[in-house]
């Protein structure tokens, strides 16, 4: 694989540890040139500590013996600062090819107890932010499209890949903020593959399962929870770094508005949500309840956990 992203320029977000800092091993690793983005943080969003990114930049540099990687330190939850992030890669590196959105917060509460400011907080990190790092990243990459920049033929290639979470797909118990960002998350993936398909810019969003600080900092509700956070601690972050690394080849041109999964050695392609079933109601409520339970209640999805619906052993 070395050298497959030769001359490409990477953005990642919390790259500092755990699956960002595996995924920009992994694109280093193929040639690409990075800017390791990330403040720090705690899995709450509190405090900050910008050795974090200088020290994985720093490592990544000694081992390929060349300035393949540059720390950025700053929040990227506001608008300004996600464009200052894009013009550090241009400005650095020449410009800007890949990025992928894998920073997020962790706010737990049920919805009943849950702080609106905490709701913000994460929403503010774990979707917007996303969206303003595309939002910035993107008008680059189609002016790109036009110049042909570093004398290219023409420049028709560029790769988003959105870390999402089975939380937004499933849901969890007391994850509300979280599970609705990463489901936001998702949506944001589908429209971004759409809006850039005529530049030749992918978008994809990966569900990942391995040892992060997320699951580290995970507290089983009940004995049937426990087994889940033991194999997720198994799972190194390396298997989504190789997944994350394979949709930004160039052979991975045409996979893009798709909804992956990655546990292990085993990758999911999630089916996504259509349309199943229809019928003819009547002006009636409360006939309209009982044709929807005779009629329709076999197609009802039920309320399966994420946590219980990946309750087996991973493949490692």
């Amino acid at each position: 694989m070395s050298g497959l992203l030769h001359g490409r320029v990477a953005i990642v977000t919390g790259a500092g540890r755990g699956i960002g800092r595996a995924i920009v091993e992994s694109l280093v690793a193929a040639g690409a040139q990075v800017v390791v983005a990330d403040n720090g943080t705690s899995i709450a969003g509190d405090g900050g500590d910008p050795e974090v990114a200088r020290a994985a930049a720093q490592e990544l540099n000694d081992k390929a013996g060349a300035r393949k990687a540059i720390a950025f330190t700053e929040s990227v939850a506001s608008p300004g600062v996600a464009k200052q992030l894009v013009d550090l890669a241009v400005k650095t590196f020449g410009g800007i090819d890949i990025v992928v959105n894998n920073a997020a917060i962790l706010r737990d509460a049920p919805v009943f107890r849950a702080d609106p400011a905490d709701w913000d907080a994460v929403i503010r990190t774990n979707l917007s932010a996303a969206f303003y790092l595309i939002n910035a990243a993107s008008a680059v990459m189609r002016e790109q499209d036009r110049s042909a920049r570093g004398g290219r033929d023409g420049y028709d290639w560029g790769r988003i890949v959105n870390i999402v979470s089975s939380a937004g797909l499933y849901g969890t118990l007391g994850q509300a903020a979280y599970a609705s960002a990463k489901a936001g998350l998702f949506g944001l993936t589908r429209v971004t593959a759409m809006d850039l398909a005529p530049a030749q810019i992918t978008a994809n969003a990966v569900a990942p399962f391995a040892r992060t600080r997320v699951t580290e900092s995970f507290q089983p509700a009940n004995e049937a929870e426990e087994p889940y956070k033991e194999r997720a601690l198994r799972v190194g972050a390396h298997h989504v770094a190789n997944l994350v690394t394979a949709l930004c080849l160039p052979k991975a041109r045409t996979i893009t508005g798709q909804l992956l999964g990655v546990r292990g050695r085993e990758i999911t392609v999630f089916n996504q949500p259509r349309r199943v079933v229809g019928m003819v109601a009547t002006d009636d409520p409360e006939n309209i309840a009982d044709e929807l339970i005779a009629g329709m209640e076999g197609w009802f999805t039920d309320l399966t956990t994420d946590l219980e619906a990946f309750n087996t052993e991973p493949l490692l």
